[in-house]
């Protein structure tokens, strides 16, 4: 038995339809349908069983019988509202919450692979995994690190496998549920749609209009990555899970109109609400996670995005 926690969002339901291709059916999705949108993701998905993610917790901490059978846990829940200012929120939900699947995990000898994120480093240059490069800039980013940080203090212990991934900026099927937390390919996408131009952040922290840069990652190589440290259980740590290659937004841009084959790219003011709190650099330092041994090339933005945007129709027309 497998358990997918935030089985029904984003990275959560891909990972649960590519374990589904390899022949896992015994798999069991927490999440909270509250947004009952959601549930499209995991159509066409072939899961054992779905359990609400307060039941869980609350089963997770009575050790429920049935948890004695699960295999492994990939740990994808969590509120990902890099704006989000309850921090009481924040900090049970992605923190507290985490510490008890981590503390099943260990009893259990059971793996444990969860998300983690690139918003621990903040407005920081280097992106290597050491707690020299560590700055988070919102609540959010401050609840996975403080987990990352957990979990560095028990690994030298444990008995089982434990991987924290940290995501860099993810893009891909299923993930129009997230609103305005959705990627910028959905948002241009959108926008393109709507007024026939794509809305960028003008100049800002010496970056000229559209020129800030991030590590954007398919969401297909996250999955293959989740999947290839289930395969090799003796690998444990943290590590960063994007391409190792920045690109510009105008780039991002430019393959979504090259895609729809006509709109433009308008430039506006940076918001003061943003101000000291955003991530104008991102590039993952991919080595740690090369030294392990994983070595499939990343996807690049000419080929995720229209892979992407096609499989956008293709809902549209069904």
């Amino acid at each position: 038995m497998i358990v997918v926690t935030g089985g029904a969002g984003f990275i959560g339901s891909n990972l649960v339809l590519e374990l589904n291709k390899k022949g896992h059916r015994d798999v069991v999705v927490v999440d909270n349908l509250a947004a009952a949108s959601k549930y499209r993701n995991l159509v066409g998905a072939d899961i054992a069983d779905y359990v609400d993610k307060g039941d869980f917790l609350s089963q997770v901490t009575a050790r429920a019988s049935w948890l004695d059978e699960v295999e492994a846990v990939f740990h994808q829940g969590a509120c990902t509202s890099t704006t989000e200012t309850d921090g009481r929120y924040i900090m049970r939900n992605n923190y507290e919450y985490s510490k008890a699947v981590l503390d099943l995990c260990l009893e259990r000898h059971a793996p444990l692979i969860y998300a983690s994120s690139a918003a621990v480093y903040g407005a920081g240059t280097v992106f290597g995994e050491d707690s020299a490069n560590e700055g988070p800039l919102n609540v959010y980013g401050f609840s996975k690190l403080l987990f990352d940080q957990h979990v560095r203090r028990l690994l030298p212990a444990a008995k089982s496998q434990i991987v924290g991934l940290r995501y860099f900026n993810v893009y891909g099927p299923r993930e129009a549920h997230k609103g305005p937390m959705a990627s910028m390919v959905l948002q241009l996408d959108d926008q393109l749609e709507a007024s026939g131009k794509a809305r960028l952040f003008g100049p800002t922290e010496g970056y000229e209009a559209g020129e800030q840069r991030r590590d954007f990652v398919y969401v297909g190589d996250v999955v293959d990555v989740n999947l290839w440290f289930f395969e090799h259980p003796d690998q444990s740590g943290i590590f960063n899970c994007g391409t190792g290659i920045s690109r510009t937004f105008n780039d991002l841009a430019g393959e979504v109109v090259r895609f729809r084959g006509q709109g433009k790219i308008e430039h506006i003011l940076f918001p003061e609400s943003l101000q000291g709190r955003y991530q104008s650099y991102t590039q993952a330092d991919m080595s740690s996670l090369r030294s392990v041994g994983f070595t499939a090339e990343p996807t690049p933005l000419e080929k995720g995005i229209p892979e992407y945007l096609a499989w956008r129709r293709k809902q549209i027309d069904e």
